[in-house]
């Protein structure tokens, strides 16, 4: 894999594992809803995880929760810009935006970001792809679909994701643009959730970086029967597995933690 230039910096794959941290400034967030709506206490919360060990910071104005009612392009960079720019002023910290919407990545990337992060893996709105390739970022391209209807879990979801793919090279991205995301908790039930993690190391097999991001989500809580806020364990045990199978970031709620949990399992598993 080549290396990555995101911002000022330069992630090379394969070294260590790589964290970032979540930032929602939503009011209906499945895990801390509300709790950052504010611009103050979000800059707040963005400096805290960095301090405590994440790379990049990546912020959302859309909860994507199951069942989630989805907001206007002007709500959501309404909440976001405010964010990005005090962010981008005061700190140099890496920024990524968690939106499938155009209008919004690209506002945002003007305003200071330096990634996207689309869950609907480039699909969901034309001119995405033809973005990242215009702006030469980074881009998360998610793995995702509109039902749970599956032949072939795996070989199905890396179909899908390869699709997504050569809409972004037919776009012009390049590919050490180019970041994997198995989608985690979207178009999947709780058994397709843990056998996705348990078949993690099948989507090094194009070559790209892996992000994973699991925090808290929802089949943790089922296969424990643990309620949100008691889902950190579920979540380390999912970091240092993804690791082990070759994941190289991950997107977490709880940074401190999972850092450490990164950085003992990169000791006992690369090179």
């Amino acid at each position: 894999m080549k290396d990555t230039h995101i911002a000022e910096t330069v992630w090379q794959w394969g070294k260590r594992t790589y964290i970032m941290g979540i930032l929602n400034v939503t009011p209906d967030s499945f895990s801390d809803g509300g709790r950052y709506l504010d611009v103050d206490k979000a800059v707040a919360q963005a400096l805290r995880m960095a301090a405590e060990g994440a790379d990049i910071i990546d912020i959302g104005a859309e909860s994507t929760k199951p069942g989630y009612a989805p907001i206007t392009t002007e709500e959501e960079i309404e909440r976001l810009l405010p964010v990005i720019k005090r962010l981008s002023l005061e700190s140099e910290l890496v920024l990524s935006v968690d939106t499938y919407k155009v209008k919004t990545a690209e506002l945002a990337l003007a305003s200071g970001a330096h990634m996207i992060n689309d869950i609907w893996g480039l699909k969901r709105e034309e001119g995405m792809a033809k973005l990242v390739a215009s702006s030469k970022v980074p881009v998360c391209i998610m793995h995702n679909r509109d039902n749970t209807k599956y032949h072939n879990l795996m070989d199905d979801l890396l179909s899908d994701l390869s699709k997504s793919i050569d809409i972004a090279l037919q776009a012009g991205v390049k590919e050490h643009q180019i970041i994997l995301d198995p989608g985690i908790g979207f178009a999947k039930t709780v058994e397709q959730n843990l056998e996705v993690i348990k078949h993690l190391e099948r989507l090094k097999s194009f070559g790209y970086p892996v992000l994973l991001g699991a925090s808290r989500k929802s089949f943790i809580g089922k296969t424990l029967n643990l309620e949100v806020q008691d889902r950190l364990e579920g979540t380390l045990a999912t970091t240092a597995i993804g690791i082990s199978k070759g994941v190289d970031i991950i997107r977490v709620h709880d940074v401190l933690q999972n850092a450490r949990v990164a950085k003992m399992t990169d000791i006992l598993v690369r090179e």
